[in-house]
């Protein structure tokens, strides 16, 4: 499994998050530092969130960035950008229907020196659970698609069915 890492800016109010390698469960509370971030500054302007790096994204870190698009939407009043060279991450964030929350691009960032990279936090069991049920919540309000696809598993979820997490 490949090194996950979380980068992040903040160029004059235009936030950058640049995920890099397998980005999973384990670095969703990293990504909840950035909704709080982005939240609190009031010199919020726009978000780019860069994907040039990531190999994989499972299912509750895309629901986390659907979270982090429509926290910076009721910020900037703006959609935010999401860049992505890889066909395969392409077509799964196409395919969560991120067209809707997200402008979609596939040009590079130019300009990475100002990244510093993001201390990730473990989470507890209690709170894996409820950061997997909140994003895949967010991905099934994207589209109708997302319900289908997520609506076991946030059934069992909500109803407390057993459902063990590891991080990683």
């Amino acid at each position: 499994m490949s090194e996950c890492r979380v980068l992040q800016a903040d160029c004059s109010g235009v936030y950058v998050l640049k995920l890099v390698g397998e980005v999973r469960l384990n670095a969703c509370s990293t990504i909840d530092v950035a909704i709080d971030t982005i939240s609190e500054n009031p010199n919020f302007r726009s978000l780019i969130v860069d994907l040039t790096e990531t190999i994989h994204l499972d299912s509750t870190t895309l629901g986390m960035l659907a979270k982090l698009a429509v926290k910076a939407k009721e910020k900037s009043h703006f959609l935010p950008s999401i860049v992505s060279t890889n066909p395969d991450v392409t077509r799964v964030i196409e395919s969560m229907g991120f067209d809707s929350v997200f402008l979609i691009t596939r040009e590079p960032i130019e300009n990475e020196s100002e990244l510093l990279e993001m201390p990730q936090s473990p989470l507890q069991e209690e709170e894996m659970r409820q950061t997997v049920l909140k994003a895949h919540k967010v991905l099934m309000d994207i589209n109708e698609s997302n319900c289908t696809k997520f609506r076991d598993l946030v059934d069992a979820l909500e109803g407390n069915d057993v459902v063990t997490f590891k991080a990683g």
